[in-house]
């Protein structure tokens, strides 16, 4: 885990014995969380979507439930899943009331919609009763008033600052703030809080400011971040910096796309950092250069599919195009293999195991890994430790096919290291 200062705040959990509880805040590591793409009243598609999305490593999902269809559901729908559930309400409170009697997990209000301040007292009673947190979450496209264009104008000169979109990230904070007197008056402390723009910069110095003003644990996301293609860019740049500096106890990175991928990018991001354990094997794999001699992409495509499928041991391999940086990766990684014209030259902690031509490459890869992951589950090895030092084999001759060649002396040999 990273020795990074990481900012202290309250904590709080959801869940029950059924999905195990989940911590959010405190000294808990950060949790991932995502959102279904169906309708929640589709009660066997929405079960479908949320175990697919637990088992890709969701901590927490999150459902839609603008229609009285959809809390009604809840009760099948928990029954049948084993992952805690947020109901996300922004119109309508009685929904949040609904969800709560349902045996929800977890509310998520936005500021901007719910407003009334009997309501929102309605909805944290009913929390409080069943020990229930609740997100409080102010987002850029909802927390203007834009219904009327006076008042709109107001706000923006009340809070205006120097700061390119200072006036949005005054207005967040300002709603928030008095958004959260509201439960502060009601001592109902159950509470995470996010403030979600979908400006990767605005997002970074909203959440820096937010993070000075309360102690409450702070659920960081870009709204509307786009396909993934983009999104993921744009979330990790925001996301992945407030991480580094010690902010954010959950998180959701959103796409335009099939949630999934929001999990695995959201893992792997907290991986990076050393801030969650990591699951399953850790693949590293050189970019393109003039100098591979295989059909690298394919090679990894395949290999990251194969060690999803089948390796949990947090193993770290890497897969090198040629011997230029390839004996250093692989005095790196557990499981390395790097390529020559056609060949690969596999190792096992730094001692080379095996010289196979490209099409057994991906079969003798796996069959190394698997052998490793049984030997460390027994004991037998353990994970980033190497056995010898790597001696980088010669490039024509172990990993070409210059072997006959240098022999009957139509080639120099060429020893790598020496000038």
């Amino acid at each position: 885990m990273s020795g990074m200062q990481r900012r202290k705040t309250r904590q709080i959990t959801l869940g029950d014995q059924r999905t195990g509880i989940v911590r959010v805040g405190g000294d808990a590591p950060p949790t991932v969380q995502t959102m279904t793409s169906g309708y929640t009243y589709e009660i066997d598609a929405c079960v479908a979507e949320i175990n697919r999305l637990a088992a890709a490593g969701a901590d927490i999902v999150r459902v839609a439930v603008p229609k009285r269809a959809d809390t009604e559901a809840l009760p099948e729908i928990l029954a049948q899943t084993q992952v805690p559930i947020v109901a996300d309400v922004h119109f309508h409170y009685q929904r949040a009331l609904e969800a709560v009697e349902a045996g929800i997990h977890k509310i998520r209000l936005n500021p901007g919609n719910i407003s009334d301040r009997d309501q929102v007292n309605a909805v944290i009673d009913a929390c409080a009763e069943r020990g229930i947190p609740i997100r409080v979450g102010v987002n850029e496209g909802s927390i203007i008033e834009r219904k009327d264009k006076q008042r709109r104008m107001e706000e923006l000169g009340k809070f205006f600052a120097d700061h390119q979109q200072g006036h949005l990230m005054a207005l967040m904070i300002a709603k928030l703030e008095e958004y959260m007197e509201i439960f502060e008056a009601r001592d109902f402390h159950d509470v995470c809080i996010s403030a979600k723009s979908m400006d990767a910069r605005l997002a970074i110095e909203t959440y820096r400011e937010i993070s000075k003003r309360f102690d409450y644990p702070l659920h960081l996301g870009v709204t509307h971040a786009g396909p993934r293609e983009t999104g993921s860019i744009r979330s990790v740049v925001a996301l992945g910096t407030l991480l580094a500096e010690g902010i954010g106890d959950t998180l959701r990175i959103s796409y335009a796309s099939d949630p999934i991928y929001e999990v695995e990018d959201g893992l792997e991001m907290l991986w990076s950092l050393g801030l969650r354990e990591r699951k399953g094997a850790e693949l590293i794999a050189c970019p393109t250069c003039g100098r591979i001699q295989v059909d690298l992409f394919t090679l990894v495509q395949e290999v990251r599919s194969r060690l999803a499928d089948e390796v949990e041991v947090p193993m770290k391999v890497a897969v090198m195009g040629c011997v230029v940086n390839g004996p250093g990766e692989a005095e790196g990684a557990d499981i390395a293999i790097f390529a020559g014209d056609r060949r690969g030259i596999i190792y096992v902690q730094g001692e080379r195991v095996a010289n196979v031509p490209e099409e057994e490459i991906l079969d003798r890869l796996l069959q190394e890994c698997l052998a490793f992951q049984e030997r460390v589950r027994s004991g037998e090895a353990k994970l980033g430790e190497k056995s010898v030092e790597i001696v980088p084999p010669d490039p024509i001759g172990a990993l070409g096919s210059g072997a006959e060649r240098i022999a009957a002396g139509e080639v120099e040999q060429i020893t790598v290291g020496e000038s």
